[in-house]
């Protein structure tokens, strides 16, 4: 028990000599076994290293120890590898030396002996200690700034005089922060002025007076905070006031005096680092009646103009162009306060001219996704695809009225018009109607296929229009019909087909004067046989659907000129040529214009009904070519395809009526709209719509 009580009264003691001792291979000095084995391992306390010194080693020799080893580890890294026999003085000059732990680190062992040796051995011996660890000594980054005291398990950071130990218990600083609120004149220096400033300060002095009194900083004597070489600050002076921070100030060079802060609470930063030998800094503050600034607020001008005010004035203030205020007045006074501030105040903000509204024309885009739109700011336009041209100028500005103003002085907003009449498909050479030539894809993309309640065609004029015979919707206003465009093949499952697109009708408005062809429940003619139909959405245009152009109104189709007319309508069945069937593909026909005294010449239809010819019509044909029943309400456009003419194609007709389609008969007559001759009637109907469908979405 007195050796218990002995030891727990010196436990330090007791606890280091544990750490300290003998540890040799099994049965020394007799000799080892074979098949031996021995792992040993130590640890060191904090602060401390943990030592080992090998004092007898005798093993069996062998290539790389692989037969018998003493292995010797710190912290799981080899030390040593050692076997055969090594004197003392040997292994005191070359092994011992590197068995040394880390400071709180472990130091291990492994021996091992194989099956046989040839003679006895008798094996290894060493003496392991805990030594302490001298941290001031040994460890260059203990992280005392001045002084550092060793002690056995550890050490101690301490300061010079005029210095205080930081919290961290290593950084040696000055206790350089200080209230001065209330007084209104006075000194304020670097650390031990006028000699060299401390390191490591964090200084901060606060400066109060009363809320009519700016408080004024000049600086005296010489200047001097560190500076590096790339004109950074390396030590910091700074002025924090409510209003911002000035500074940091570095060099040699100090601001200029007096350092105006606008403000009657400020506090002064300066923080130092551990190196450098500068002589700092002398400040003497001081204060001044408050004046106001010759500003109330930003993008303003004021009237009276000076550089500052004093309490009471009062001044106009006008925001600058391009700035509006947050209320409805132009223009307002304000005064000068004793505490230095303007009251009221009214910001004057930066004009906005908002996104531009590009949702009257889908196809309309902004370049940039999300663009600045304040005064003078600039926003570019483009069109969605190629298959559009942009009307109007490209680029715009955001005037001081808060409207998007091109660079020329445009208003209006341009406008993306769909590229009309050109093809991205060889022309094809001239072929019929009847017995006629398909169409490629994408050689007519304009030509429109409706197939109920009745079968008949139409042309594409824009991205929400077409056009068509009056006849061939003629009842159906009120319906809500289904067009296809982008194919040639109209007889497969067109609605299901991803290729086909497919438009539906919102709207369908015939010609008013179409119904004068009537009397009492026969038609005599087919005059004014034309109709517009809107569509209910957009129409993706592509290679494979493309709007035709309208004519100009100039006359200029002439008697014996050739067009093209196309269609799913009636052709010649090659199996029975006396019989015409509904054609599968679409088809299209090179036909002449006839004089129009052979238009007048007693036309009759199928039923062999006279009908009158009228200045809104022509007719044209050839030797056994002809449009025919399915084709009205299709296109009749010039130039005529594989003429060798790109285009533009324009629609010069639309397929109306005419005589029985007769495949042998000379000289086949079909009679077509004149579409030059509504042209007004085409725009102003179009224009009309859309201006109403805008002002009921707005």
């Amino acid at each position: 028990m007195l050796r218990v009580s002995f030891c727990l009264f010196l436990l330090p003691l007791c606890a280091m000599s544990m750490l300290s001792g003998w540890v040799e291979s099994p049965g020394y000095p007799r000799g080892y076994p074979p098949d031996a084995r021995l792992n040993w391992s130590r640890c060191a306390h904090p602060g401390h290293t943990l030592t080992l010194r090998l004092t007898h080693l005798d093993m069996e020799d062998s290539d790389g120890c692989e037969n018998d080893a003493l292995e010797i580890f710190a912290d799981g890294k080899q030390l040593a590898l050692q076997c055969g026999e090594m004197s003392f003085e040997d292994l005191d000059s070359t092994v011992n030396p590197s068995l040394l732990s880390s400071v709180e680190g472990c130091l291990s062992l492994s021996f091992r002996s194989d099956y046989s040796n040839t003679k006895r051995h008798t094996g290894f011996r060493g003496f392991y200690t805990l030594q302490d660890f001298d941290e001031c000594e040994e460890d260059p980054d203990n992280g005392c700034t001045q002084f550092c005291h060793n002690y056995i398990g550890g050490y101690l950071c301490s300061c010079r005089f005029g210095y205080h130990l930081d919290k961290d218990g290593h950084t040696c600083t000055v206790s350089c922060t200080e209230d001065l609120s209330g007084s209104l004149r006075g000194l304020i220096s670097s650390p031990f002025r006028p000699g060299l400033y401390a390191e490591h300060a964090h200084c901060s002095y606060i400066l109060a007076v009363g809320d009519n009194l700016e408080l004024l900083l000049d600086f005296t004597g010489d200047f001097d905070v560190e500076q590096g070489p790339d004109g950074q600050c390396v030590d910091t002076l700074m002025v924090e006031t409510s209003s911002g921070t000035q500074g940091p100030f570095c060099g040699h060079v100090p601001p200029s005096s007096p350092l105006r802060t606008g403000s009657h609470h400020a506090r002064i930063l300066f923080n130092s680092d551990g190196q450098g030998s500068n002589n700092g800094f002398t400040i003497r503050y001081r204060t001044t009646n408050k004046t106001c600034r010759g500003i109330v607020t930003s993008n303003s001008t004021l009237a009276p103009q000076h550089p500052e005010y004093h309490q009471g004035d009062t001044v106009t203030v006008t925001c600058d162009l391009g700035s509006v205020l947050n209320k409805d007045d132009k223009e307002y006074e304000s005064t000068c306060q004793r505490t230095g501030d303007w009251s009221p105040v009214h910001r004057c903000e930066p004009v906005d001219c908002g996104e531009p509204d590009t949702s009257s024309d889908e196809a309309l885009q902004l370049v940039d996704k999300d663009p600045s739109t304040l005064f003078r700011d600039k926003v570019q336009f483009k069109c969605e695809s190629k298959y559009y041209t942009l009307e109007g100028d490209e680029k715009y500005i955001c005037g001081a009225s808060g409207t998007w103003t091109s660079v020329k002085g445009q208003e209006k907003l341009p406008k993306c018009i769909e590229v009309c009449g050109k093809t991205e498909t060889d022309i094809s050479s001239i072929g019929r109607i009847l017995g006629g030539r398909p169409a490629k894809m994408g050689e007519i993309p304009w030509q429109l296929l409706t197939k109920y309640p009745k079968r008949g065609g139409a042309s594409l004029i824009n991205d929400r229009w077409a056009i068509t015979a009056a006849h061939v919707v003629d009842g159906d206003e009120e319906s809500t019909l289904k067009f296809f465009g982008g194919l040639i093949d109209g007889t497969k499952a067109i609605e299901t087909d991803p290729d086909v697109v497919v438009m539906e009708t919102e709207k369908i408005i015939i010609h008013p004067d179409y119904m004068r062809g009537i009397a009492g429940d026969e038609r005599t003619n087919y005059d004014n046989d034309i109709a517009l139909i809107r569509m209910s959405s957009r129409v993706k245009l592509g290679p494979n659907v493309l709007p035709i152009c309208l004519p100009e109104a100039d006359g200029g189709f002439k008697e014996g000129q050739q067009g093209t007319v196309s269609g799913w309508g009636r052709t010649e069945n090659k199996a029975k040529p006396k019989i015409l069937k509904i054609s599968q593909f679409l088809l299209h026909a090179a036909v002449g214009k006839y004089p129009q005294s052979m238009c007048e010449d007693t036309p009759v239809l199928s039923i062999n009904k006279p009908m009158v010819f009228t200045e809104n019509m022509f007719c044209a044909g050839g030797d056994g070519i002809d449009s025919c029943k399915g084709d009205s309400g299709g296109p009749f456009f010039l130039p005529m395809l594989g003429s060798g003419n790109r285009g533009p194609y324009r629609l010069r007709g639309i397929v109306s009526w005419g005589s029985l389609c007769e495949l042998n008969k000379d000289s086949n007559k079909g009679y077509y709209t004149k579409v030059e001759n509504y042209l007004d009637w085409i725009k102003n109907t179009i224009e009309r719509e859309e201006q109403g469908k805008n002002s009921k979405e707005d």
